[in-house]
């Protein structure tokens, strides 16, 4: 009988990190899905599987005939990308062994919660776990709800004026200020990133302020995703944030990607309906496990 060691070891050589060679088998997992995703491929078609310029670890599993099968980004983030259960099982033994350095889970909700399942007792308490996030994507414009005209594209001399609006909307949906830990240095730098390519959107109100928000966060050739959707307190109610949606996906549609996806905490419902106002439809769900 071989030691149990060995065995072990043998068990875990399904896994392993994956390097820039691999990145075209990586693609083509990736691709599989871009709604599903898209967060994961935006990072990987702008640079490639290397860690420093990842930000983080690529997983790959291999399924019994060599061939890679299932992905987990492990960055900031750790993301399952088409984890079937024997992926999920050995991706879980893996971050067991490294121990948690992530913020957040993040993925499609059934291997997510599976994942979650094994993990839970090494990794936990989670602060909060989001266990049914609605997927949901179009490739139309509205047909039910014109654009706002006043929605644009935000300049590089108005981040100043954006970064509260993006505060408060981080704040307000993950429970945490994005400005904890280092200052809000990586956050800013990310707030400015969407802003010089073009991918930040507001409507400013007469006092110069912003009214309504929103970037398109994942871009890849198959789709996109739109996301921190934020209306201003004492506006909210007046259906600025479907008129300003459908000014996004208006111009997400005809310049950035053929479909156009988000995702939405199943408890909030305005939001839900809002969107399907605008277009979208349910395609899946996610999970979001916080820590």
């Amino acid at each position: 009988m071989l030691p149990s060691s060995f065995q072990a070891a043998r068990a875990l050589a399904t896994t392993r990190v994956l390097e820039p060679p691999d990145l075209a088998d990586a693609l083509a997992v990736l691709h599989r899905d871009p709604v599903a995703n898209a967060f994961v491929a935006t990072r990987v078609e702008a640079v490639g599987l290397d860690p420093w310029r990842l930000g983080g670890e690529m997983w790959g599993w291999y399924d019994e005939h060599g061939e890679l099968d299932a992905l987990c980004y492990a960055g900031a983030n750790l993301v399952l990308v088409d984890a079937g259960p024997q992926a999920v099982q050995a991706f879980a033994e893996r971050a067991r062994r490294q121990g948690r350095r992530c913020s957040s889970i993040v993925g499609p909700a059934g291997p997510t919660s599976a994942l979650w399942a094994l993990l839970e007792r090494s990794w936990g308490p989670a602060r909060e776990v989001r266990a049914h996030q609605p997927l949901m994507s179009t490739s139309v414009p509205s047909a039910e709800i014109s654009p706002d005209p006043l929605v644009r594209r935000v300049r590089r001399n108005e981040i100043e004026t954006l970064m509260p609006a993006c505060v408060a909307m981080f704040t307000e949906e993950v429970g945490v200020s994005p400005l904890a830990g280092d200052g809000g240095l990586l956050y800013q730098a990310r707030v400015a990133e969407l802003v010089s390519t073009g991918r930040s959107f507001a409507r400013f109100g007469e006092a110069g302020e912003v009214v309504f928000k929103a970037e398109i966060g994942a871009v890849t050739a198959g789709a996109c995703q739109i996301q921190g959707v934020w209306v201003a307190p004492e506006q909210r109610g007046k259906g600025l944030s479907e008129i300003g949606m459908a000014a996004v996906l208006d111009v997400a549609l005809r310049e950035v990607a053929p479909v156009v996806s988000l995702y939405v905490n199943d408890y909030n419902l305005r939001a839900r309906a809002a969107y399907r106002r605008v277009g979208f439809r349910e395609v899946g769900a996610f999970m979001s496990v916080l820590f």
